[in-house]
C-alpha cells in the first residue's frame, strides 16, 4: 500500500457515500445534488492524482493496476445507474456505456495471458468525457439556466461516441494480438 493506492481505495470508499447523497431526499434537492456532485468531483480528482503520483514516484504496483480500473468503473457505473433510476439520464445511455465497459473488461481478462492491454489515449479521453458529462448531470439542472442541460447532453453524447469508438479500437487491438499469437514462427533459411 502506498499513497497512490490509498487514493484509489479512497475513490472506492467514496462511491457509497456518493450514491447515498445522490439518492437523499428523493434525489432532486439542490443541497444533496451539490453534495453528491462534490463527492463525485473529489473521487474523480483522485483518479487523476493517483496515476500521476504512481508514475512520478515510481509507485506503480500490480495492486494499483487492478484497483484503479475497478474504482473507475464503480464510480462511473454507480453514477450512471443512479442518474437513470432518478430519471435524469436515459437508460439506453447507461446500458451502452456499461455494456462496453463490461465487454472490454472481459476481453482484457482473456488477453492477460498474452499481454496487459494498457489504457489508450482514447480510453483516457473517454473517462474524462464521461466524468465531465456525469458531473454536469449531477448538478441541480432544474435550478440552472437551460443551456447547462444542453451542454450536459452534448458532452454526454460525445462521451457515448468516444466510449463506443474506443471499444471498437480495443477490439481491433485484441484481434491483432490474437492473430499474432496464432501465426507460425518465421523460419530462417
Amino acid at each position: 500500500m502506498n499513497v497512490a493506492n490509498a487514493l484509489t481505495v479512497l475513490r472506492i470508499v467514496l462511491v457509497p457515500f456518493f450514491a447515498a447523497a445522490l439518492l437523499a431526499d428523493g434525489g432532486h434537492t439542490v443541497r444533496w445534488r451539490l453534495v453528491a456532485t462534490g463527492i463525485f468531483v473529489l473521487a474523480a480528482v483522485t483518479d487523476r492524482f493517483d496515476g500521476h503520483i504512481a508514475r512520478r514516484s515510481n509507485l506503480v504496483t500490480d495492486l494499483g493496476k487492478i484497483l484503479d480500473p475497478i474504482a473507475d468503473k464503480l464510480l462511473i457505473g454507480t453514477a450512471l445507474v443512479v442518474l437513470s433510476v432518478l430519471g435524469d439520464l436515459p437508460w439506453w445511455v447507461t446500458a451502452v456505456v456499461l455494456a462496453r465497459e463490461l465487454a472490454i473488461t472481459v476481453m482484457r481478462l482473456f488477453l492477460l495471458r498474452y499481454l496487459v492491454l494498457p489504457a489508450s489515449r482514447g480510453g483516457k479521453a473517454k473517462t474524462v468525457l464521461q466524468s465531465v458529462a456525469i458531473g454536469l448531470y449531477l448538478l441541480p439542472l432544474d435550478h440552472l439556466p437551460g443551456v447547462v442541460e444542453v451542454v450536459a447532453a452534448v458532452v454526454m453524447a460525445a462521451a457515448v461516441a468516444v466510449t463506443l469508438a474506443t471499444g471498437v479500437d480495443y477490439v481491433r487491438t485484441a484481434l491483432r494480438v490474437r492473430r499474432a499469437e496464432h501465426r507460425p514462427p518465421a523460419t530462417a533459411h
